[in-house]
């Protein structure tokens, strides 16, 4: 059996460019960049970014287009496919991710509930039946600021 399985968590470097296919499916194009940080042989503090294509199809190129903007971040499950085509007579090519799920990331400001964990949003995985979307509706929550007594526990 054979993998091809890829997981990033970056920022996107650009909003994302939702169009329609012509059997009327939703696609949404954008990057998002990744870094890493090493020491080089001299022991100096080196930083590398990469910036990687990402393709969303259906509902889930719905929902990226409308709650994701630039500088976002954004945890991405999918797969690497690379697309050829010819242009002014060159062969040209382009390898990206297509989106298998993704969750956002924590908004700037840090509007993550109290609990450490991000507002997440998983999509359901692709197929040509796109199903609902399942959201935790982490927004309506509201989270108490005091922490809770253990004593204070009836049982």
């Amino acid at each position: 059996m054979y993998l091809n399985k890829a997981l990033l968590y970056g920022n996107l470097t650009r909003d994302p460019e939702v169009r329609a296919l012509p059997s009327g499916q939703q696609v949404a194009t954008f990057a998002i960049a990744t870094n890493r940080s090493f020491r080089n042989k001299e022991g100096q503090q080196q930083e590398q970014v990469e910036y990687h294509n990402v393709v969303a199809f259906g509902r889930q190129a719905e929902v990226i287009g409308q709650y994701l903007k630039k500088g976002r971040p954004i945890f991405v499950e999918g797969r690497i496919q690379t697309r050829s085509w010819d242009s002014e007579g060159q062969k040209k090519y382009r390898t990206e991710i297509v989106i298998d799920n993704f969750q956002f990331g924590p908004q700037a400001g840090g509007a993550a509930p109290t609990g450490g964990a991000p507002r997440a949003a998983s999509a359901a995985p692709e197929s040509n039946d796109a199903g609902p979307m399942q959201d935790t509706g982490a927004d309506s929550i509201q989270y108490p600021d005091e922490e809770i007594n253990p004593e204070d526990i009836p049982f």
